[in-house]
C-alpha cells in the first residue's frame, strides 16, 4: 500500500482548543464519503493544551489536495483560520499498513 499520509499540528488560543476540535471533527464527517480519504484523526494531548493533531492518510497526495478544493473544506477552513495562531507540518508519511489500515 502506498498512500499519503500527513501528520500536522494546529495551536490556538487559551479556550480554543475545543472550538477547533469540533471544526477538524467536522472535517472528519464531512470525508467519510471520499474513499480516497482512508483516515483523518483529530487528537489533543494533555501536555500541550493549546494543540490539537491531525493525522491523515490518503490514497495519494493528489487526493489530498484536491480536498482542498472541496466547497464543505473552504468552508471549514475559513471558520477555523481565525482561531488558528500556528500550524506545524510535523512529517509527511508513506503508510505501510497496521489494525485499522486497509491493505
Amino acid at each position: 500500500m502506498n498512500g499519503f499520509g500527513l501528520y500536522g499540528k494546529f495551536t490556538v488560543d487559551d479556550g480554543n482548543r475545543d472550538t477547533l476540535v469540533d471544526i477538524l471533527l467536522e472535517a472528519a464527517e464531512s470525508m467519510q464519503n471520499l474513499s480516497e480519504c482512508e483516515l483523518y484523526l483529530v487528537s489533543v494531548s494533555s501536555n500541550e493544551p493549546n494543540s490539537i493533531f491531525v493525522y491523515e492518510v490518503w490514497s495519494n497526495k493528489k487526493a489530498h489536495e484536491d480536498s482542498l478544493s472541496l466547497e464543505a473544506t473552504k468552508r471549514l477552513i475559513e471558520r477555523a483560520k481565525p482561531i488558528i495562531t500556528g500550524m506545524e507540518e510535523i512529517s509527511v508519511l508513506e503508510p505501510k499498513g497496521g489494525k485499522g489500515f486497509p491493505n
